[in-house]
């Protein structure tokens, strides 16, 4: 088919209002022939990102560590085989702006720079696709769950946001296990055109009241800065919440707020492990350690004060890890605690190595967990931003 043909039948696809409607892998079918694709799967990362399960059930579940796909799904690049049976399959990486999702496959007779164009095209309409109707359609959660959530899980998961966000200037990302088990712990990004909004809260306890008290003060921190709220006022609106409906729960938490042009980042710690700052591949020790104020929903602890902000200047480059302590006291293989010395040199590691910020955090949430159980003690959250303002000519 020409690139003109191609661009025809792409945009009667488009056009047709049938299309709206359709499963998502009917979808997959139908664009891809319109692209004059002979076929096309698209497979999605299960919720602890360790494989790719297909929205077919005549293709197999992938490992992410340890197949072609799943390279794709580390590096975000394009990865190239021969097929199985006969020409070629070209993996796609399954995006909706930066955050993974998983990959698309396409299999071809031989590969052109047009069938590589159109595979590209298709994979950004399909990040988009997939994103919209998962929202709404519980046969993408079943497909990515391999085991039962329980209820609290349940909760906050419905509260989060994508695991990763950004744009020309920053990246945030975060990942938290255990990831059917959740008690209290939970994470929060957003941007504005000016700013990036980043969160970790850790709730008391470990049952549906934490996630509770977690689900409300994300809600109440959100209400707050969709109208303009600044860093204390957002910490008020969470005490207040919090006191009026959940007068016996409190949570810890770090809010945080980065000026996207200058790089100044202001924060407020509320009782939690003070964030961490790592610059030119080493851990700038205490650059971020501040008093902490009282938890959130025990503002009477405040003494009449108004909570403490403060502010540090970022470089270019600079990385930011909010983080619970579930992280630094999990237990390594011999029975010691993963400590802040570990946590810090694992990311410091791979950032050297050119790995991508979501792809650190997913192997290092991985080397938290217990190798006998695959389980945590306690919740384990991890939020990186990365500050790296476009370069100016």
């Amino acid at each position: 088919m020409s690139a003109e043909a191609s661009d025809e039948h792409l945009r009667d696809f488009l056009a047709d209002p049938v299309n709206s409607t359709l499963d998502l892998s009917a979808a997959v079918s139908r664009c891809a022939k319109a692209l004059g694709l002979a076929h096309a799967v698209v497979y999605l990362a299960d919720l602890q990102q360790r494989c790719l399960v297909p929205l077919t059930d005549v293709a197999s579940v992938l490992s992410i560590d340890e197949s072609l796909a799943g390279w794709t799904y580390r590096t975000q690049s394009l990865r190239v085989e021969e097929s199985g049976t006969g020409g070629m399959t070209a993996w796609f990486p399954l995006l909706d702006g930066a955050e993974r999702l998983g990959v698309l496959a396409v299999y071809t007779p031989a590969l052109t720079a047009q069938s590589l164009t159109s595979g590209r095209a298709l994979a950004n309409l399909l990040g988009m696709m997939t994103t919209s109707k998962r929202a709404y359609k519980d046969s993408f959660a079943r497909r990515t769950r391999t085991e039962p959530m329980q209820l609290p899980a349940e909760l906050l998961r419905a509260f989060l946001p994508p695991r990763t966000i950004g744009n020309g200037h920053v990246v945030s990302t975060a990942v938290l296990e255990p990831a059917y088990e959740l008690g209290g712990d939970a994470f929060d990004h957003s941007l504005t055109d000016t700013t990036l909004h980043a969160t970790v809260v850790d709730a008391m306890g470990h049952n549906l009241a934490s996630g509770l008290t977690s689900a409300v003060s994300l809600a109440a921190c959100r209400n707050a800065r969709r109208t303009g709220a600044d860093l204390p006022e957002l910490v008020d609106s969470v005490d207040q919440a919090l006191s009026e409906w959940l007068p016996d729960q409190f949570c810890t938490a770090v809010l945080a707020q980065l000026d996207l042009a200058s790089g100044m980042l202001r924060w407020t710690n509320c009782g939690h492990p003070a964030p961490l700052l790592i610059r030119d591949q080493q851990l700038v020790v205490d650059a971020l350690e501040r008093d902490p104020d009282p938890p959130m929903g025990l503002p009477s602890l405040l003494a009449g004060r108004s909570r403490q902000i403060h502010e540090c200047a970022l470089q270019p480059g600079d990385r930011v890890l909010l983080y619970t302590d579930g992280v630094i006291e999990a237990r390594t293989p011999d029975g010691g605690l993963f400590g802040l010395e570990r946590f810090a040199d694992y990311v410091i590691r791979a950032t050297a190595a050119g790995e991508l910020a979501s792809e650190i955090l997913r192997r290092l949430i991985h080397s938290v967990l217990s190798p006998q159980t695959g389980r945590l003690r306690d919740d384990a959250t991890i939020l990186l931003l990365e500050w790296q303002p476009p370069v100016r000519a």
